[in-house]
C-alpha cells in the first residue's frame, strides 16, 4: 500500500510540476496573470484528482452517491468563484457589478456550497428519475454533463433573482 501511495504522490507532484511550468511559460508570453489562474482552476478542480488525493489520505469515495457529488462539485463552484473574483479588475465595467466580491472568501465558499449541494441532488434526482422512464444516460456522457449544467445555469439564476429587490 505504501507504494502504491508513493506512487500517487510522485504522480500528483509531476502534475503539478508540469502545470506550473506549461502555465508559467504561457503567463510569461502573454504578460498576464490569468492563465495561471486558469491553470490552478482547472489543476484544483478537476474530480479525479480529487479523489486520488482523498484516497491518498485515506478517505475514499463511493461513486454515484450525494457526498462524491457534493465534495467534487464544491470544490469546482469554490474555485469557479474564487476565478472570477480574482478576474474582476479585468473585465468590462459594465460586467464587474455581476462578478462576485473577490474580498469575501467565506461568501463565495458558502454560494459554492449552495450550489454543489443543488447540483448534487439534481444528479440524484436525474440517476433514480431516468432508468424507471426507459432513459439510459451515461454519468460521464455529454448529454448528462448537458443536462447537469442547464440545471445549475438554472439554479443560478434562481439565485441573482431571489437576490433582486
Amino acid at each position: 500500500m505504501a507504494v502504491t501511495s508513493a506512487k500517487s504522490a510522485t504522480d500528483l507532484l509531476g502534475d503539478v510540476v508540469g502545470h506550473i511550468i506549461l502555465l508559467g511559460v504561457v503567463a510569461l508570453i502573454f504578460q498576464s496573470r490569468i492563465p495561471l489562474y486558469l491553470g490552478a482552476f482547472v489543476f484544483l478542480t478537476d474530480g479525479e484528482r480529487i479523489e486520488r488525493v482523498l484516497a491518498m489520505i485515506g478517505i475514499r469515495l463511493e461513486s454515484e452517491t450525494i457526498g462524491a457529488d457534493i465534495v467534487k462539485r464544491s470544490a469546482f463552484w469554490f474555485g469557479w468563484f474564487a476565478l472570477l473574483g480574482s478576474l474582476k479588475s479585468a473585465v468590462p465595467a459594465w460586467l464587474a457589478p455581476w462578478m462576485p466580491p473577490a474580498e469575501s472568501w467565506s461568501s463565495l465558499a458558502g454560494i459554492g456550497l449552495l450550489l454543489a449541494v443543488v447540483e448534487a441532488i439534481m444528479a440524484l434526482g436525474m440517476r433514480r428519475a431516468l432508468p424507471p422512464l426507459g432513459v439510459e444516460i451515461s454519468p460521464n456522457g455529454l448529454i448528462w454533463t448537458t443536462i447537469q449544467f442547464a440545471m445549475a445555469v438554472g439554479a443560478l439564476a434562481l439565485l441573482v433573482l431571489a437576490g433582486l429587490p
